[in-house]
């Protein structure tokens, strides 16, 4: 069970990881077919047997190094059960725009009736046409959709829980999702952190309505400093709404907004680059002397000042007050770096300073990792990777110890 008497609070990448919200993969990924794998992000359909297995394993890893792991459906499934987000949840699946007025109340009258497991299944499963309760008298839309069409979709991306919300400090930040197969995920975080026990009283750091940003693109460098990073799914007017909300808050002081190519490979700034110790990052090698980043401080006054850009390792550095931050590059020669790349070999989880998950698959990146004095708990992902993400990404930490 999660620790319920300590509050959640993350000030870094790498302090000691005490609690984390996972999703296992469940009957969601088995919605994904070849006709709609591509709208719904994944780029293979995984095997969701062996994909559950390696989560599995991910999970047991954490465990082993003292995480209590908190898995996102049986959270929500806590949180169902509550009469109002009961209410909240049916509210969420229904679509009146896709079904209709007729069949949406037939649709929302069934839904108010069912357990919390079953409606936590619905918003997380989705529902077909098929699978809609009868209802009395004709409905166009019904007819002119194929029975395996989604009326509720699926989200098959709630394994990469990094996404979809990220505290920082004792503050959970909910996201803005950008693309349409990941919009209603806010929905399910918002029960979540609204309902469940272990943070009904959480404060919020960002609106989830405000302009999209994602958890992948932010970064924790240090207490007080947030690197951001603006490219496919978080845009600059996202990174400036969470740099004002964080300085309101007083749980910020400095902004690092750092621009990244537009592109299914580099998605996140964690797929470019993340942190394995509290001076040291993982990168990519073609990002180290090209990526920069814009630097937001408060005025004081409620405004913000924003210098730059300038080298990002540069900027990392002088926010975080040290003389340099450490690059283990991802790969030696340029094909492997690339490769490792694009099967998240940037994308680490840190237990502690020093102490690293990452894919095995990444053999040279985490040989590098080693040699720098990393250690590095390896763990499949032949099928978890499938929707193009990596430990950190399959991870949300909500309690870090603070660094030393």
């Amino acid at each position: 069970m999660i620790d319920e008497t300590t509050p959640p609070r993350v000030d870094s990448e790498v302090g000691p990881l005490r609690a984390v919200l996972l999703h296992r993969p469940g009957n969601e990924l088995k919605r994904l077919t070849p006709r709609n794998n591509d709208q719904l992000l994944f780029d293979s359909i995984p095997w969701v047997d062996r994909a559950q297995a390696e989560h599995d394993a991910f999970a047991d890893v954490l465990r082993s190094r003292g995480v209590e792991v908190l898995l996102l459906a049986d959270a929500l499934r806590t949180a169902l059960e509550d009469d109002r987000a009961h209410a909240a949840g049916v509210h969420a699946a229904v679509d009146d725009r896709r079904l209709g007025v007729d069949l949406a109340d037939s649709l929302r009258s069934h839904l108010s009736g069912v357990s919390s497991a079953g409606l936590a299944e619905v918003l997380m499963a989705g529902m077909t046409f098929e699978e809609l309760p009868s209802a009395e008298g004709a409905s166009l839309v019904r007819m002119m959709n194929h029975p395996h069409d989604f009326a509720v979709d699926p989200l098959p991306n709630l394994l990469f829980t990094r996404d979809s919300s990220a505290w920082i400090a004792d503050r959970v930040a909910i996201s803005s999702l950008t693309m349409p197969a990941r919009r209603r995920e806010t929905a399910v975080l918002d029960l979540i952190y609204a309902y469940h026990p272990y943070f009904r009283h959480a404060a919020r750091a960002y609106g989830a309505h405000s302009a999209p940003i994602e958890g992948g693109d932010v970064m924790l460098l240090a207490p007080g400093v947030l690197a951001i990073g603006v490219g496919e799914r978080t845009t600059a007017a996202g990174a400036e709404s969470l740099a004002r909300s964080v300085f309101a808050d007083g749980i910020a002081h400095t902004v690092l907004a750092v621009p990244i190519e537009q592109s299914r490979a580099t998605m996140h700034l964690d797929t470019v680059c993340t942190m394995v110790d509290a001076d040291a990052v993982v990168m990519y090698p073609l990002a180290r002397d090209s990526l920069t980043a814009f630097t937001i401080r408060p005025t004081g006054d409620g405004g913000v000042k924003v210098a730059g850009p300038t080298p990002f390792l540069t900027a990392a550095a002088e926010a975080m007050e040290i003389e340099r931050l450490r690059v283990i590059d991802t790969g030696l020669d340029p094909v492997t770096a690339e490769r490792e790349q694009w099967d998240d070999g940037n994308n680490t989880l840190a237990l502690a300073p020093g102490v690293v998950v990452g894919y095995e698959r990444n053999v040279e990146t985490n040989e590098r990792l080693e040699a720098a004095g990393i250690e590095v708990l390896p763990i499949a992902g032949s099928e978890l990777g499938s929707g193009r993400g990596g430990p950190r990404c399959m991870s949300c930490p909500v309690r870090r110890d603070p660094l030393h």
